[in-house]
């Protein structure tokens, strides 16, 4: 799957206030981005390998304000710092008063957000089929729907890059050699997902990130917790 985009906010969970992206999506985002496209019970999702097509720029240069570069910019968000509660949704079903609604005049906040501009990425990935399936569902199935549906630009949900306003554009990649970034760079660690195997106590799940000549080999990566 191609994928591209003015921007993109791939968030870096150890910083609090202030929203940075990671340098490249992370395979939860691009698993996020699959399931925009298609998304059916009986199958699951696995990100193989994340390719990045243009050089990441980080420095405020010239060259920076080029589309062929992938590059870092700041810009202020309008961000609200309450959320609706489930206990008040119980409240108000047994006769309260308490307003179900967020009051942007009062509650909003305007925080920063270092994001990423100009992205352009190939996601490899492979599906399991999962005992929700259909009698009727079979892997063939799915990868006619899957492909036609990238081939029409067909979404289940809008695509994103990492936040809401990240639009995605997306397609096919319809073979032959990936022309990668001849890069190679030490991510750190990066969010791989969250365990939801246990509802009570959701667990997130990191991995070291090797970008090795442009290419982010996630199948084959250690995951912890």
């Amino acid at each position: 799957m191609e994928v591209w985009g003015d921007r993109a906010l791939f968030t870096r969970p150890e910083m609090k206030v202030e929203r940075v992206s990671y340098d490249v999506p992370t395979p939860s985002a691009a698993r996020g981005i699959l399931e925009a496209v298609y998304y059916h019970p009986g199958l699951v999702w696995r990100i193989d390998r994340i390719y990045v097509l243009k050089p990441i720029q980080y420095q405020d240069t010239a060259q920076k304000q080029e589309s062929s570069f992938i590059r870092f910019t700041n810009i202020r968000r309008n961000e609200v710092d309450v959320k609706v509660l489930a206990s008040d949704l119980r409240g108000a079903a047994q006769g309260g008063t308490k307003p179900l609604y967020i009051a942007t005049s009062d509650n909003i906040q305007q925080r920063a957000a270092m994001m990423l501009r100009d992205v352009h990425y190939v996601i490899e990935a492979h599906f399991d089929m999962t005992d929700k399936a259909n009698p009727s569902d079979n892997p063939g199935k799915f990868q006619d729907i899957i492909k036609r549906r990238l081939r029409r630009g067909q979404c289940f949900t809008q695509p994103y890059l990492g936040c809401r306003e990240c639009t995605a554009h997306f397609g096919l990649w319809e073979g032959g050699e990936i022309e990668t970034i001849q890069e190679t760079r030490d991510l750190g660690w990066m969010l791989f997902d969250m365990d939801y195997s246990n509802p009570a106590s959701i667990t997130p799940m990191f991995f070291r990130a090797q970008m090795v000549n442009g290419m982010v080999d996630v199948a084959n990566c250690e995951v912890v917790r």
